[in-house]
């Protein structure tokens, strides 16, 4: 699903930037990718996308933590990942929640 998303949003961005179109066409474009976006099957996706995303990235930190020096800057951005699923409220920098 994530490949097929990403080719599709390649092929509306090459087709806005490679025709001349005009303003209206890129307005319907537009209107249509908001449609998308806001599909809430779309959106639970994004949000699987983003949790599986954090789990991995967290269980990586910790495979590598124990083998080498984290420099501090990614220890403390983990933490704050770490304490913003624990309060299972609010959204992550994408605006998917994290809950």
């Amino acid at each position: 699903m994530r490949y097929r998303l990403t080719f599709f949003a390649g092929v509306a961005l090459g087709y806005v930037l490679g025709t001349r179109a005009g303003r209206e066409r890129y307005e319907q474009m537009k209107k249509s990718a908001r449609q998308v976006a806001q599909n809430p099957a779309v959106r639970n996706t994004a949000e699987s996308a983003a949790q599986q995303g954090r789990d991995y990235a967290g269980r990586a930190y910790h495979a590598v933590s124990g083998k080498t020096h984290v420099p501090d800057s990614i220890a403390a951005r983990v933490r704050s990942l770490r304490e913003r699923r624990t309060k299972g409220v609010g959204e992550d920098d994408w605006g998917t929640s994290t809950g």
